[in-house]
């Protein structure tokens, strides 16, 4: 991954001010490959302007360059976007709002992490089931091992939520969590290899299927079992928070 800084010189590149930048994808999933791009995730605040006015607002901007060799992608939403899309079960935004690969931040997004806990509902094991049943047809058709490891990911992030009332992305550190299938470190020294790469001979398809069904009947329980609420609690805070931030212009560091 490229250093610090040049991650940093990304971010002082955006046009807006950026309340936080973090690194999602395998990086943060714990089996990136040593090909992996560099994935930064990030919220910017539009200037009031571009909201009331005939335009329609850039809520959503993407980049992409080469630093020493890598490539990375920056993504941000405004503030607005980001917050709504953490009301809406969405596991992607917050597994980015709290990834512990902080490149910017500021105290506006202390704050965002600290609202957090309240957006969390049995609901998320919807987005959690949904991506894992993506990853796996396209691990059936590709026979590749990067799909197969966010399938299994995706899956033990589910269950821990529902299970412990947090997120965590983290492959490598679920493991010590969630009872998982034995070959799963085997997978993660073998994805460092290559990106791209065959499954291998690690585990057969047929196996990895009967392993990634019963971590769907275990999230199925964690849901039913969890003490979760059903819906958001922190709306009325986070609608006081875009407004506070979006009358700060972004200022607060």
């Amino acid at each position: 991954m490229p250093a610090p800084t040049d991650l940093r010189a990304v971010v002082a590149e955006q046009t807006d001010p950026v309340l936080f930048a973090t690194v999602s994808g395998a990086h943060l999933y714990g089996f990136p490959s040593r090909d992996s791009d560099v994935d930064l995730r990030g919220v910017h605040v539009l200037p009031l302007p571009d909201l009331i006015g005939l335009r329609e607002p850039e809520e959503t901007r993407s980049s992409m360059g080469d630093r020493d060799g890598v490539e990375m992608d920056l993504v941000t939403h405004d503030v607005r976007k980001f917050v709504r899309l953490m009301l809406r079960r969405n596991g992607y935004v917050l597994e980015q709002l709290l990834s512990p690969l902080v490149v910017h931040t500021t105290d506006a997004h202390a704050e965002l992490v600290s609202l957090a806990p309240g957006v969390l509902t049995t609901h998320h094991a919807h987005h959690y089931r949904g991506f894992a049943g993506t990853q796996w047809r396209l691990y059936e058709r590709s026979g590749e091992l990067k799909p197969l490891l966010y399938t299994f990911r995706a899956l033990l992030t589910g269950i821990h939520l529902m299970r412990a009332g947090e997120v965590r992305a983290h492959l490598p550190t679920l493991l010590g969590e969630v009872a998982a299938p034995a070959y799963l470190p085997e997978l993660i020294e073998a994805k460092a290899a290559a990106e791209h790469g065959p499954a291998g001979e690690a585990v057969g398809t047929e196996r990895a299927r009967a392993d990634v069904e019963a971590l769907h009947a275990a999230l199925d329980e964690a849901q039913a079992d969890s003490s979760l609420p059903d819906a958001p609690v922190a709306y009325d805070a986070l609608h006081d928070f875009v407004v506070r931030v979006r009358v700060a212009g972004g200022t607060a560091r």
